[in-house]
């Protein structure tokens, strides 16, 4: 599989990926996982695996919402 990340670099080398490419890939994680326990595929305890699903669309609901509200209030009459 082949995939282009845009990434940002800054001074001092560091790296920056966009928000929305890690929330999508913890949800696609998350969501191999929970097809694998669905089809009786899961190489972890089923009730552990489905705990790890959880928390990772956990983790990536919440970096949503802090995304959000990161996010500058427009105004509605000059937005």
């Amino acid at each position: 599989m082949n995939a282009s990340v845009p990434l940002i670099s800054l001074p001092g080398g560091r790296l920056l990926i966009p928000a929305d490419e890690v929330t999508s890939l913890l949800r696609n994680l998350a969501s191999g996982w929970l097809h694998s326990v669905y089809s009786g595929e899961a190489e972890l305890d089923p009730g552990t695996t489905l705990g790890l699903a959880g928390v990772l669309m956990e983790l990536a609901d919440q970096i949503d919402v802090e995304c959000i509200a990161f996010m500058p209030v427009q105004d509605e009459a000059h937005g």
